[in-house]
């Protein structure tokens, strides 16, 4: 088919590898290490298989550290004279969230020096103020939006407008990963754990993680998740609601029936993948939907 533009993504958007696929996703893989036995491994996050996202959890779980590191401007001036040698010309990509990492900048810089040499290249680059599931949602819409034959200019403008109305609500199982990339303190850490407290974490309109609610106990998390569902549901033009786990079915299963029989959607269920699930641990889960209000206003 002949689309007006071409749409990519890096890999925070936590799509699957088929769904890349399936729809003529061009994407670019964000790098991660992980530190285990003494050793550090570079890492790619370019999982094909739902194993090996469960595999990456269970290495946390045994004692191994990952941290994330930018992904490098050669990796993107790379992805997009690729698609410039391919005969693309506007290209709509989003990156993670600025407020996590300056990835949108070095894209913004690579797409610029690959114009340089082919003038009809243009990428509308997309800080999507958000990552995961929020960024997956923003890039489901720009793939509606291609497919309706919507032009790039058309699609960017559309998403920059819907980003402060995309909701999440993250709930992480051990505070530790937090602590160590500074969310919270180390005491906050330690007696959370002790307390069995559970932070409710959200994007804010910076593109930020922030806390906004501390629960105790998951039923309670839950609970909160499906109060500020009750409040303001997902706004009907965008039924885009995922939810997403590090290896924690159980809590995603449960709201995910809540989601059907409450709002007759069917939510796209992923476990997440190892970049932001880096920062929260295993056994995290979270919700995330588009609304009519701006984010964290209800």
């Amino acid at each position: 088919m002949d689309y007006k533009f071409t749409l990519s993504t890096d890999s925070t958007c936590d799509l699957y590898a088929s769904e890349y696929a399936e729809n003529d996703i061009k994407h670019v893989s964000l790098t991660f290490m992980v530190e285990k036995d003494g050793k550090i491994e570079d890492r790619l996050d370019e999982f094909t298989e739902y194993r090996q996202y469960v595999d990456f959890y269970n290495e946390l779980r045994a004692g191994a550290f990952s941290r994330t590191a930018m992904l490098n401007y050669e990796a993107h001036y790379t992805h997009f004279l690729k698609l410039a040698k391919e005969g693309a010309e506007d290209v709509v990509h989003f990156t993670i969230s600025s407020g996590l990492s300056p990835t949108k900048d070095v894209a913004a810089k690579a797409a610029a020096d690959v114009k340089a040499d082919y003038p009809k290249f243009n990428v509308y680059v997309v800080d999507p103020l958000t990552a995961t599931v929020g960024q997956g949602a923003l890039v489901k819409i720009a793939l509606r939006c291609r497919n309706e034959g919507k032009t790039a200019e058309e699609t960017y403008a559309l998403c920059n407008s819907l980003r402060l109305h995309i909701q999440h609500f993250i709930v992480a199982d051990d505070l530790k990963y937090l602590q160590r990339g500074g969310r919270v303190s180390a005491a906050a850490a330690m007696f959370g754990g002790m307390l069995n407290i559970k932070p409710i974490i959200s994007f804010d309109k910076q593109g930020k993680l922030v806390p906004i609610a501390k629960v105790k106990g998951v039923k309670k998390a839950i609970s909160f998740i499906k109060e500020k569902l009750e409040k303001e549901g997902p706004d009907p033009t965008y039924n885009y609601l995922f939810i997403v786990h590090t290896d924690n079915e159980g809590p995603a299963n449960e709201l995910a029936e809540f989601v059907r029989s409450r709002f007759h959607i069917e939510p796209y269920v992923y476990i997440m993948g190892p970049v932001i699930g880096s920062h929260v641990g295993p056994g995290a889960f979270a919700l995330g939907y588009i609304s009519k209000s701006e984010r964290n206003e209800f």
